[in-house]
């Protein structure tokens, strides 16, 4: 089977990537392509046996499973480009959350499905979000779910939290990637640790807790408990949390989807419909 994508900006190329070292793919059998034709060359450098198309069109006419990884704005325009070359044996999967399956399906005859991905993805960890149009065929799904359990764990979700999904699963290791920042930050403010130093000990911390998660030794909740003595030093740091932390996931969560619905509004002008 022969797998496209189109665009290798920072998402297409994870994808790319995670999809090789997975071994879902090999680079013989995968067709790659993007605006800027550079970025298509240096992945194929990493990977030489990747084939570079000319064109979106082009991919969409030698691959089976096409990724369309673009900006939003754009995956109208590439379904329009491409829908010449795809027939009912084919299908087309859109890693954008504001594109809905229903809008693919308006534009396409073949399978279609949106699959939304991580950055964990790249250490073939994390979840990926699915959900499949409604005539995907159940062939394509069987094969959409073996791609990506070959670099995370996929989660097939309803359209009404493809949203919320989205923040926890592909914005979350950003979010806290900034909050451990500024934990660091502070650290070396208040103390005498200096940067690199409490920034090895952050990263090493935040791997041996998911190491933690991940075999199960313990669940969020008990892990706080475990490590939060009664009377002991994190206790007094959870207090500090407790009074200060406030309503801000509420506010990220709030200014997300208003962006969102702003991407949707969009998605509609050049879609006509949810």
């Amino acid at each position: 089977m022969k797998i496209g994508i189109i665009g290798t900006g920072n998402m297409g190329r994870i994808l790319a990537e995670a999809l090789i070292d997975g071994n879902a793919v090999s680079p013989s059998s995968l067709i790659i392509t993007n605006r800027t034709f550079s970025k298509a060359v240096e992945l194929k450098k990493v990977f030489p046996g990747i084939t570079i198309g000319s064109c979106a069109a082009e991919v969409a006419d030698k691959a089976d499973a096409i990724f369309v990884c673009v900006k939003p704005h754009n995956v109208y325009e590439v379904l329009e480009d491409i829908k010449g070359m795809l027939n009912r044996e084919k299908c087309v999967i859109s890693i954008t959350s504001p594109i809905s399956v229903l809008q693919l399906e308006s534009v396409l005859s073949c399978s279609v499905a949106r699959a939304i991905p991580s950055i964990t993805n790249r250490a073939l960890a994390g979840v990926s979000l699915i959900t499949y149009g409604e005539n995907c065929s159940g062939e394509w799904k069987k094969e959409i779910s073996r791609i990506f359990s070959c670099i995370s764990s996929p989660v097939e979700i309803n359209p009404n939290i493809t949203r919320v999904a989205s923040d926890i699963v592909s914005c979350g290791p950003a979010f806290f990637s900034y909050l451990t920042q500024r934990f660091i930050l502070a650290a070396v403010k208040q103390t005498e640790i200096d940067y690199e130093t409490a920034t090895k000990l952050s990263s090493e911390m935040l791997i041996g807790m998911g190491e933690l998660l991940r075999k199960e030794f313990y669940t969020l909740p008990t892990l706080q408990e475990k490590v939060c003595v009664k009377g002991g030093i994190t206790g007094e740091g959870i207090k500090v949390l407790e009074s200060e932390i406030g309503e801000m996931f509420e506010h990220l969560f709030a200014a997300t989807h208003w962006k969102f619905e702003e991407d949707l509004a969009r998605s509609r002008e050049q879609f006509g419909h949810d």
